[in-house]
């Protein structure tokens, strides 16, 4: 069957489709994506569809976001198969920008955050938010939506985002929708990375999950104490012998910022946030304080 999907990849190309859609009074919902797709990306472009007349889905491997030491180059590129799964549950376009029109040379402006950005990943991932601010804001003004639709599994990049918008730090007219993580039976995030890990590796990286509802578990229990939540979701890593953790925390959903340790108490508006390497390939996860 012929694809129904428009495929575009000029900036202005897509721009004038969708004020084509605009003008005739059609709502349009876009999704952000870096490729190598699963049914969590999946899952976003139903919610848009069940909430918008049209809807466009990106296809871009943002170099802007990737450190020296990082995966830029392994990132999975898997363009063919994304555009078969977005066709197939009815995606109207997907929008492939091309790196030198994104960043055009002489290029030098980018969007710096400073409050959400400092803790969590980007305590070890120096520059990265402001390559996702940075391009999710080009992508914002050349689609031109009027929604956007996130992924709760990456919750910092969430949380940046919505700041940006929310907040009218750029007079950005449009909602943001975080949509539920998706996750494997075993409770185990749905990611582009889960590939990277070897089958061994598979069996035991559901254990992220599980740490993190022993902190849910025992706040629910009445233990509010920071430090001891933390320790609490470190030991259940740590029973696993495999993972080399970055951090574990409670933290302010609306900012990153974490609890101070000693005798700061979580709140039930909070989250715990994990990111932790098993073999090579690097997990984050989280969940809500009242449970996910």
């Amino acid at each position: 069957m012929p694809s129904r999907m428009l495929t575009v990849e000029g900036r202005r190309d897509v721009h004038e489709k969708v004020s084509v859609w605009k003008r005739a009074g059609l709502r349009v919902g876009f999704v952000p994506t870096m490729g190598a797709l699963h049914e969590g990306h999946l899952e976003l472009v139903r919610q848009a569809l069940r909430e918008n007349d049209r809807v466009v889905a990106s296809i871009f491997v943002n170099p802007l976001q990737f450190g020296p030491n990082e995966d830029f180059t392994r990132y999975p590129r898997t363009l063919d198969v994304d555009s078969r799964m977005l066709d197939s549950v009815g995606c109207h376009a997907v929008y492939l920008p091309q790196v030198e029109e994104m960043y055009p040379s002489g290029a030098d402006t980018h969007v710096v955050q400073e409050v959400a950005p400092k803790y969590l990943c980007g305590e070890f991932r120096p520059g990265h938010f402001t390559g996702v601010l940075t391009v999710v804001a080009k992508l914002i003004a050349q689609v031109a939506p009027h929604v956007l639709y996130l992924g709760r599994k990456d919750f910092q990049q969430v949380v940046a985002i919505t700041r940006m918008v929310r907040h009218l730090d750029l007079d950005l007219e449009l909602e943001v929708r975080a949509c539920a993580t998706v996750r494997e039976p075993d409770g185990l995030a749905l990611s582009s990375r889960n590939r990277y890990l070897t089958p061994e590796e598979r069996t035991v990286a559901p254990t992220i999950k599980r740490a993190l509802d022993a902190v849910v578990a025992k706040f629910a229990a009445g233990e509010h104490r920071v430090d001891v939540l933390e320790a609490h979701g470190r030991l259940v890593l740590d029973a696993a012998s495999a993972f080399r953790i970055q951090y574990l925390q409670v933290v302010d959903s609306e900012t990153c910022t974490p609890r101070v340790l000693g005798n700061a108490i979580a709140l039930r508006t909070d989250t715990v946030a994990v990111a932790a390497y098993l073999g090579s390939t690097r997990l984050i996860d989280n969940v809500p304080l009242t449970g996910s």
